[in-house]
């Protein structure tokens, strides 16, 4: 492994794990959302919340030895692996982070609805319906490439998946008892997960 290429490995490494001390640093400044009395709450989201933390597990603990490849693509492969690890993370923690900003109180680990909920579909929630499972996405990508191996971070990818379906799922059933008609013209114009193209 030639120098340059090292470097762009440690720089993907720590632009990650910086995003995560980010994101991490942001949840726990937050208000505790948990004081916020729930008028309706879905406790099996917490599998999904617990598929989340598994995939997560995989990536961050299973990892490579050293700066190894994640794959041997030659230098720009390589190269190209650790730029799109850096512009994930990146790109996770800044939709992450609206989401948050705009949904404010009514974030919570478990599907729920807090006194005075409105359907949020400002900032990200104009593009997607779920931004913060995209956020966590791309972050979970941007771990797996920066340091985890590739088995690993496949079969996170497939335990998130289930994770986020189930939670989404969980989650669109409590928007759609409260907020009937509305919830389902905005589920009709925007996306659940991935924005559109065009």
């Amino acid at each position: 492994m030639t120098l340059p290429l090292v470097w762009f490995n440690i720089a993907a490494r720590v632009t990650v794990a910086l995003c995560w001390l980010v994101l991490v640093g942001a949840l726990l400044l937050r208000r505790k959302p948990w004081r916020d009395r729930a008028r309706k709450r879905d406790r099996a989201s917490m599998i999904g919340f617990a598929l989340h933390v598994v995939a997560f597990g995989l990536v961050l603990f299973m990892r490579r030895e050293r700066l190894t490849p994640l794959l041997p693509l030659g230098k720009p492969g390589e190269i190209s692996l650790a730029v799109v690890s850096m512009a994930l993370a990146l790109g996770s923690i800044w939709i992450t982070l609206a989401a948050l900003r705009r949904l404010s109180r009514q974030w919570g680990v478990a599907a729920r609805l807090v006194e005075g909920h409105t359907l949020v579909t400002e900032g990200p929630y104009r593009a997607v319906r779920h931004p913060i499972y995209l956020g966590n996405f791309a972050l979970l990508v941007a771990t797996g490439l920066a340091f985890s191996r590739i088995q690993p971070l496949l079969i996170a990818i497939l335990v998130f998946w289930i994770g986020t379906a189930l939670r989404m799922r969980k989650e669109e059933k409590l928007l759609r008892e409260a907020f009937g008609q509305e919830f389902e013209d905005y589920a009709r114009r925007v996306p659940a997960l991935f924005p559109r193209l065009c």
